[in-house]
């Protein structure tokens, strides 16, 4: 009898003791954010040291790749509408970060322990990427809207002008700046910047 109660307290224990998969509550409330998940703020702000990223734009971007969900995958593609055909892509964790793109930075940026759905990986591979934007396409930043452009279609894609035959790309982006404005102007209400 005291094994299997063992093994179930294990499995509470389990259960309970990991990274949470979930959201915070209030999506639209920065400060809320950070209150609810403080280890975010701390993530955010050392990736904001190390790699000159305001926690505003990093917050914005995690926001609309996940949704603050660390496990955040896209979507299976069907065919026919019910044979599964795989995911869309392998964006993975909260800053949906490419098989081939995080590979790339788990080794120029010596991170080789590092995991997508850990907060202070994803916002320190944020940092690397957006950093790289900024050498190569010479995006501020602080230019959450530009920044993410480049984030999305990738720092080839964002030179070649491609968001501009996407017009939804353009009005996320800017949906996007107005986000990290208002997380900006909530964190500073709040003292977290």
């Amino acid at each position: 009898m005291s094994r299997i109660l063992c093994v179930f307290l294990l499995a509470v224990l389990c259960g309970c003791g990991g990274g949470s998969n979930t959201a915070p509550r209030n999506l639209d409330d920065a400060c809320s954010i950070v209150r609810e998940r403080p280890s975010y703020l701390r993530a955010f702000k050392q990736t904001e040291r190390r790699w000159g990223v305001p926690v505003n734009v990093q917050m914005a971007t995690i926001y609309q790749e996940s949704k603050f969900k660390s496990d955040a995958r896209t979507p299976f593609q069907y065919a026919l509408g019910v044979i599964p055909m795989g995911r869309r892509s392998s964006a993975y964790g909260y800053s949906q970060a490419l098989d081939a793109t995080w590979k790339e930075y788990k080794q120029e940026a010596g991170r080789r322990g590092a995991r997508r759905n850990d907060i202070k990986d994803a916002t320190d591979f944020m940092g690397w990427y957006m950093t790289k934007t900024r050498e190569r396409n010479g995006v501020p930043l602080t230019d959450a809207r530009n920044q993410y452009l480049a984030y999305h279609d990738g720092h080839t894609g964002f030179a070649r002008g491609s968001y501009n035959k996407k017009p939804w790309l353009v009005r996320i982006a800017g949906e996007i700046d107005a986000r990290s404005q208002l997380y900006r102007n909530q964190l500073i209400s709040c003292g977290r910047l």
